[in-house]
């Protein structure tokens, strides 16, 4: 991890802030930390933790993993990763089974690539087996039909001609 960086964190801040239309009181309400300290952070006079920082993005709507990268508390790499993955997760487009496919090829690529896998990798390889048995299913039901909810066959039976 990076050293804390808080005078550019608080640059930062006044400038989100400035943008965002929004007093140091107004962003301090919102954010649920008070005046002064808020204050104090923009000048560079305070550590923020995490947590409050979280509040602070959440606020101003913005990345909260920005906020950690200008304070040092995350890594550039270890950001774009959380991105990534927060992009997937979020798609309503595609189911939970998809998301965990996808997140688990995103993991092997970058082991592929010779970049380290964070703590997520962990959780791709121990829904990798949930993957696997969802797609054999899929196949199975693929290659015999639709089955209903009790594994019988959803479809109409077809009777042999005579």
């Amino acid at each position: 991890m990076a050293s804390l960086n808080v005078g550019n964190l608080g640059e930062y801040l006044r400038e989100q802030r400035r943008t965002a239309q929004l007093s140091l009181r107004q962003l301090a309400d919102a954010a649920g930390v008070s005046n002064p300290y808020l204050s104090q952070i923009e000048r560079g006079l305070r550590k923020p933790s995490a947590e409050v920082l979280q509040q602070v993005a959440k606020a101003l709507r913005i990345s909260a993993e920005t906020l950690y990268v200008r304070a040092g508390i995350l890594d550039e790499k270890e950001r774009d990763e959380l991105e990534t993955r927060a992009v997937i997760l979020a798609d309503p487009s595609i189911n939970e089974r998809q998301k965990q496919v996808l997140l688990q090829i995103y993991e092997s690529f970058r082991k592929e690539n010779g970049f380290e896998t964070s703590s997520y990798a962990d959780e791709a390889d121990a829904d990798e087996a949930y993957a696997q048995e969802a797609y054999a299913d899929e196949d199975a039901e693929a290659a015999d039909g639709p089955r209903a909810a009790d594994g019988s066959d959803a479809g109409p039976k077809q009777t042999p001609p005579s």
